[in-house]
């Protein structure tokens, strides 16, 4: 039927037009309506309806034509089970937004399904398919063996050929809108879709058994989010133990590598990557029993809690990172042996072109994780439950585990720190013992220092320049040498110390008391000033210091630094900004904080050349970052959540 056209704007009746389908064109009564087309952009599938097999012969096949805006070098992934039980509009009918069969068929839980349904699957599954996800399975082949080895008897993610590694795995928890609805949103018919390559991993309420069964719709919405949370700490925990096997087989275990290092530089470099990885193997077997157990989970929290305790590997490989960093920039920097047989190890398809820092750096993402992870559970359960208060207590646990890990980590890299630094000072003064354990280095750096020399008629101004090592407790105020060398000039205790910055009307004030003296010079109206006075130094003498860094935020960092920010405590935190961090930042200097992505942090302090001073939300770290890293966050009730989350991990009064 032709369908009708919309009435003219003149109310006349429109004119009707005689339409032409393409099938029926000149153009097409011309070559024929069955054409020849590549190969390659088609692949086979059965017509599966009742409507389409009444109309084509039990023996013909369709071919179902690649879209045209799918980009040429991206191959296409869809979802055979929702495709085959659909309706196909035509036979060149292309479904979008659609999962990965294979992952799909992965994760399926072992329920018994009745034999119809298997007799369907199995036809299903085995239907020629699209050229590029064969290609795919190929090549992730090798990989899929060595993981049903090292993980035999997981029959959950059992055949998952291309699951995510843990570096490409994004928990939803991390998220910071996580009570978005877990069903991929459908998209519209007459959207164009360009479809990227991507290994996708499956929500609790996409798994088949959970859609078979209608659970996710019998079920209220808290508690559907409920179960995706338990359901992410497994299905991350199996994707992170995965990284860790290709970490142990691809890289510990090669002889190619070994034969270019020593011992030492082996130990340093993977630690005990091995008790790790076993103590992660036990924590997901008890998580995948409990799924398999009941693809509807009560709780979790008991095993959590269990194995948090049980996680000591992960306090000894976190204490070790110092030593693993360093060696792997020596080996790297020189010894070309090393470098080659590493390019070459990396560029094998078992580890999908990631370097191996980013395996060796697992243990401790994952331990950061954990909690965020847990308060997503303990979130979603109604606190009036018992289960709440379980939960409570597995996150306590793995709070624990990562402050363990985080003092592991910083108390060898201090020391290590006031070694090195005690071996590169020579005291022109009288010296004290430098080296304590409860001693760490807060910043150093060098700065320019306005002094008064007299001169034949008046005083006159000059700049030297003088590098401070400020520690916890102590101010050691040196002379540069060279890059392993520092004369000691001065030192005082940290608690002697009074920091000012500069005003305008300050620009003009002589650093004493001599006010007559023009301080500022042309040469150096560019510095940012700040008044240092330190109350009674090394000899008991009362010294005041001005001050200048080359930019703004060097300025606020070393005032915060030397100051301590004495009003930090009484800092309302609901009142700050708080940012999502969108790209990984590692801290260079002592003062800056390393942030993950999808890290929240609570700015304390904004510099106009691009410098936030913030505290993590994770763990209350405190530190400086560049404002390039980082969003702000505008909703107020993910900014409220996220004060109650805080409240939950760190223990804080909160006044949300």
């Amino acid at each position: 039927a032709t369908p009708a056209s919309p009435a003219s704007p003149q109310g006349e009746p429109p004119e009707q037009q005689p339409v032409v389908l393409s099938t029926h064109s000149p153009a097409a009564l011309k070559v024929g309506t069955q054409q020849i087309i590549p190969k390659g952009l088609a692949s086979e599938i059965k017509v599966t309806t009742k409507a389409g097999a009444q109309k084509a012969e039990t023996s013909k096949r369709v071919l179902k034509v690649r879209s045209m805006v799918e980009s040429p070098s991206l191959p296409l992934v869809a979802d055979a089970e929702e495709e085959a039980e659909g309706e196909l509009d035509s036979p060149g009918a292309l479904r979008r937004g659609l999962r990965s069969t294979s992952y799909r068929r992965a994760v399926v839980s072992g329920v018994d399904f009745d034999s119809s349904l298997n007799l369907k699957k199995k036809n299903r599954m085995s239907q020629p398919i699209l050229k590029a996800v064969v290609e795919d399975k190929e090549k992730f082949a090798s990989l899929g063996r060595i993981k049903k080895k090292m993980l035999k008897g997981q029959g959950t993610f059992d055949g998952e050929e291309n699951a995510v590694l843990y570096q490409n795995y994004k928990e939803k928890a991390l998220d910071i809108d996580s009570d978005e609805e877990s069903e991929p949103r459908e998209q519209k018919s007459d959207e164009k879709v360009v479809f990227h390559y991507k290994p996708l991993r499956s929500t609790w309420s996409q798994l088949s058994v959970v859609k078979k069964n209608g659970l996710s719709e019998a079920i209220s919405q808290e508690e559907r989010k409920r179960q995706e949370a338990i359901f992410e700490v497994i299905s991350s925990e199996h994707s992170y133990l995965l990284s860790l096997e290709i970490l142990i087989r691809m890289f510990k275990n090669s002889r190619e590598l070994s034969l270019t290092m020593t011992k030492t530089e082996s130990h340093h470099l993977f630690s005990n990557i091995t008790d790790v990885y076993e103590a992660s193997k036990k924590f997901f077997t008890e998580l995948e029993a409990r799924h398999q157990n009941s693809i509807f989970i009560d709780d979790i929290s008991d095993i959590v809690e269990k194995h948090s305790s049980a996680f000591d590997p992960y306090v000894k490989y976190c204490t070790n990172e110092v030593y693993q960093q360093r060696t792997l920039q020596k080996l790297l920097a020189t010894n070309p042996a090393f470098k080659e047989a590493l390019s070459r190890i990396e560029a094998h398809e078992d580890c999908r072109s990631l370097p191996m820092i980013s395996f060796l750096i697992l243990p401790m993402q994952r331990v950061t994780r954990l909690p965020l992870l847990m308060d997503t559970i303990c979130q979603k359960t109604p606190k009036d439950s018992p289960k709440y208060e379980n939960c409570k207590r597995a996150l306590k646990e793995v709070s624990k585990l990562v402050r363990l890990c985080n003092e592991g980590a910083r108390k060898m890299e201090r020391t290590e720190m006031m070694y090195t630094i005690n071996s590169q000072l020579e005291f022109k003064i009288k010296p004290f013992p430098l080296v304590s354990s409860s001693r760490w280095l807060v910043k150093r750096g060098e700065l320019t220092a306005y002094v008064e020399e007299p001169g034949l008629f008046s005083k006159r101004t000059c700049k030297q320049q003088v590098y401070f090592f400020l520690f916890n407790d102590v101010l050691i105020i040196t002379k540069k040498k060279s890059e392993e060398s520092y004369n000691v000039t001065d030192y005082s205790l940290r608690d002697q110390l009074v920091v000012q910055q500069c005003e305008g009307e300050d620009l003009t004030s002589s650093p004493v008391k001599n006010t007559s003296t023009m301080l500022y010079s042309r040469q150096s109206s560019a510095a940012h000033l700040f008044r240092l006075t330190v109350l009674s130094n090394h000899a008991g003498e009362r010294v005041e210091l001005l001050l200048g860094t080359e930019t703004q935020s060097d300025r606020a960092r070393w005032i915060t630094a030397l100051g301590r920010d004495r009003d930090r405590q009484t800092t309302d935190r609901t009142t700050l900004t708080q940012v999502e961090i969108t790209r990984t930042y590692t801290a260079k200097q002592s003062d800056e904080l390393s942030l993950q992505v999808a890290d929240v942090v609570l700015v304390y302090q904004k510099v106009t050349d691009g410098w936030y001073e913030g505290e993590r939300l994770r763990d209350g770290e405190r530190g400086w970052f560049p404002m390039e890293c980082a969003k702000e966050i505008t909703c107020r009730a993910t900014l409220d959540k996220n004060m109650e989350r805080m409240g939950r991990l760190l223990g804080l009064e909160t006044n949300v």
